[in-house]
């Protein structure tokens, strides 16, 4: 049962990816759900990785030692998808190629992120079946921008429907994956310092992606009724799961 959780996580994905096709992608919808998704982001770190990061390594290592691993992490994340930027193709200057690149981008932290997520979820489920539930659909309703972005983003970019489903679905396993590790591996991986490293990796990667990749874009935004609409409602989705 708790890998069939961790595996229904992955609809929420695809729920964003069915509203960006039903929506006919128009570019002011590729423009909302990219502020929507910076957010939903930006408010997922501040709400959720930021304090468990600082708990686990502050718990664990005491207060100087602990923030001082967690800021490596966090930078190491941030050069992990620099690095990546060399593989995938250059995108400064037309708008295709930054959208896909926001899009790949997005989709390699966002699989690391659900990898995680996955993991945290299938160890809650097993000690409470309710709370595991619970987690799932908080974590899934934030899930639904981001694929709508992930979604809109390639789409625009390759205009290839079958490649952009390939990419949303291997995002959407990836929270399955997880589970599937936990279940495995529960032994070795049940280490808060281990889980609390990757998530200081995870935080630097959206950092980057918030940062680098998504403001830069939402600035450039000639409509800022659509950018301010689409943080609002980013802000509400997060806030909603925090009291589920």
């Amino acid at each position: 049962m708790e890998l069939l959780i961790t595996l229904g996580l992955g609809i929420f994905i695809i729920v964003g990816a069915l509203i960006t096709f039903l929506s006919k992608n128009n570019k002011n919808f590729v423009y909302f759900s990219i502020s929507l998704a910076f957010a939903v982001m930006v408010m997922l770190m501040f709400v959720d990785l930021i304090p468990e990061v600082k708990e686990i390594f502050i718990s664990e290592l005491g207060f100087g030692l602990g923030i001082f691993i967690a800021l490596i992490g966090i930078v190491a994340g941030i050069i992990i998808l620099k690095v990546l930027d060399f593989f995938i193709p250059d995108h400064e200057g037309k708008e295709k190629e930054e959208l896909s690149h926001i899009g790949l981008i997005s989709s390699i932290a966002l699989i690391l992120h659900n990898i995680i997520e996955g993991m945290a979820i299938y160890t809650a489920a097993s000690s409470s079946l309710e709370t595991g539930l619970l987690i799932s659909i908080g974590v899934g309703l934030h899930n639904i921008p981001l694929g709508m972005v992930i979604a809109s983003t390639l789409y625009r970019a390759n205009n290839n429907a079958k490649k952009t489903w390939t990419i949303i679905l291997l995002v959407s396993l990836s929270t399955f994956v997880g589970g599937l590790i936990m279940m495995m591996l529960s032994g070795i991986l049940v280490n808060e310092i281990i889980l609390g490293v990757l998530l200081s990796i995870t935080l630097g990667m959206l950092i980057y992606i918030s940062v680098f990749e998504l403001l830069p874009k939402i600035m450039e935004m000639k409509n800022k009724k659509i950018a301010a609409s689409g943080i609002i409602l980013g802000v509400i989705l997060i806030l909603i799961t925090v009291f589920i």
